[in-house]
């Protein structure tokens, strides 16, 4: 099974929760008798998810958008995302309970797109020195403090219900499963 774990990502915090769910879903599947080929990748270097078994996608969120690397990809992608299982995750901002509830502005429509079976927030990571100025103002308006509030028992119980799904999917029939899984009953 390939699995491809991607995630737009500005200051690096994103990027780490998918390095650490790629992990996770490998280490997972492996243990649930289902060795799997996962790739981490940042979103903007994903040219196709053609050759995958599944796909899990996620963004920073800012001013509730997805990074543009993130849009841009479910763009060019969405008609073959639709045809595996998906999953979706967003890190939004610290501070607020307000600015982490909020879903992204255009999760509505990736979803619809990509035909995901779920999506997640996570709480996120703010370090002020890597902030531009723009982000700055943003995050004093949002009443943002400094920290890694991410939630990295949460991030791993995703990934690992991410994997017992994936697993289950292989004994179901389409459309749970992806064609390339459905091949292999």
């Amino acid at each position: 099974m390939k699995v491809l774990v991607c995630a737009a990502s500005r200051h690096g915090a994103t990027f780490e929760i998918a390095e650490e769910i790629g992990f996770r879903l490998g280490e997972a599947l492996g243990l649930l008798g289902e060795p799997a080929g996962v790739s981490v990748c940042r979103a903007e270097t994903v040219s196709t998810v053609r050759g995958y078994d599944a796909a899990v996608l996620g963004s920073a969120v800012y001013e509730r958008r997805w990074v543009e690397s993130a849009r841009q990809l479910v763009d060019q992608a969405g008609d073959d995302l639709a045809l595996m299982p998906v999953w979706l995750f967003s890190v939004g901002a610290v501070g607020s309970p307000l600015a982490v509830v909020q879903d992204p502005a255009e999760l509505g429509e990736v979803r619809g797109r990509t035909r995901a079976y779920e999506h997640r927030t996570f709480v996120g990571r703010v370090d002020w020195p890597r902030l531009a100025t723009d982000e700055r103002a943003a995050a004093v308006s949002l009443q943002v403090g400094t920290g890694d509030y991410r939630n990295w028992l949460e991030i791993r119980n995703w990934a690992y219900t991410i994997a017992t799904t994936l697993r289950a999917a292989q004994e179901m029939s389409p459309p749970l499963a992806s064609p390339a899984l459905a091949s292999r009953r």
